[in-house]
């Protein structure tokens, strides 16, 4: 929790372990407000070795998949453990499995985590250090659910809200010009764009990108229909199904390369192709040329 606070400038509430009768012996799951956002199942007494490198040796267990990012993997007794390490299996006690698979899925709700009473609590505290912004900001430009939602926006795609007074005066600088929460983001994230470039660089400290060609960006820029920001992606099924490929190929090829890289586009389709982008690839980072920051390091892996 601490951890999660530090990287994503949330407060994750305190989480409460109870048995469950239903469940079998070795199942956990994780519910949040009442609902299960992720489950999984452990074994005591063993441990987890999961391979990373493609190892053909086949170790003595009980196979199963890595709950988090859904690698081959085996259960083995203590007695095969130094055997995995030295082919190069990665290998795990139970209990950091079921940590890191905590810890992944609060990062992947933490906008599901952010009630209008934590946006409260986050406000009041500004107010000590930053009590021209909020005076500004509330009650008169925006409420406290639109700053809520803006929040939550970020978080959804993965952005820390670290910075908020940052985010804040986006909000401010916006808010006289649209009440749209999609164009109080899309401000916000120009204003981060120091903040994305750094979180998402290699490790040589370039940005790796896969660009969008001409076609899609004349596609969907084509796409969009309806008056001022009230428009909606129009792309036909096909079109639709063809893009969601040329996305997969390319970033697969990255990925091959050793490449976590970000698709960029345009500004004016950057929401409608992350919305896409996230119902199939929803680890997938989507900036505007707008989130660019002047000296960021660019270096082109890839185009869709």
């Amino acid at each position: 929790r601490k951890g999660l606070a530090r990287e994503k400038g949330i407060v994750v509430p305190p989480v409460s372990v109870r048995d469950n009768l239903e469940l079998e012996a070795n199942d956990y799951r994780f519910l949040l407000r009442g609902r299960v956002v992720a489950k999984g199942q452990l074994m005591p007494g063993r441990w987890l070795a999961m391979n990373v490198s493609g190892s053909k040796v086949r170790l003595k267990g009980v196979p199963t998949r890595e709950p988090v990012f859904n690698l081959e993997a085996t259960w083995i007794d203590e007695s095969e453990k130094k055997t995995a390490e030295l082919n190069g299996f990665t290998v795990v006690d139970p209990a950091s499995v079921l940590i890191t698979h905590l810890s992944e899925t609060l990062k992947s709700s933490a906008h599901h985590l952010l009630g209008r009473q934590e946006v409260q609590l986050l406000v009041d505290h500004l107010k000590q250090t930053q009590p021209a912004l909020i005076a500004e900001l509330l009650p008169d430009l925006v409420t406290l659910g639109i700053i809520q939602r803006v929040f939550q926006n970020l978080l959804r795609e993965n952005v820390a809200i670290l910075n908020q007074p940052l985010i804040l005066e986006g909000i401010a600088e916006a808010a006289p010009h649209t009440s749209s929460v999609q164009a109080l983001v899309e401000q916000v994230r120009v204003r981060l764009a120091r903040q994305l470039c750094w979180a998402n660089r290699g490790e040589d400290g370039a940005l790796p990108i896969v660009t969008m060609g001409p076609e899609w960006e004349q596609a969907f820029g084509d796409a969009l229909i309806g008056p001022g920001e009230d428009k909606q992606l129009a792309l036909a099924p096909s079109r639709l199904q063809e893009f969601i490929k040329g996305v997969r190929e390319a970033f697969e090829r990255a990925a091959l390369a050793g490449d976590a890289a970000v698709l960029l586009t345009s500004p004016q389709i950057r929401p409608y192709v992350r919305s896409i982008i996230e119902r199939f690839r929803g680890q997938t980072v989507v900036m505007s040329q707008n989130e660019i920051h002047p000296k960021a390091r660019l270096r082109t892996v890839g185009m869709v």
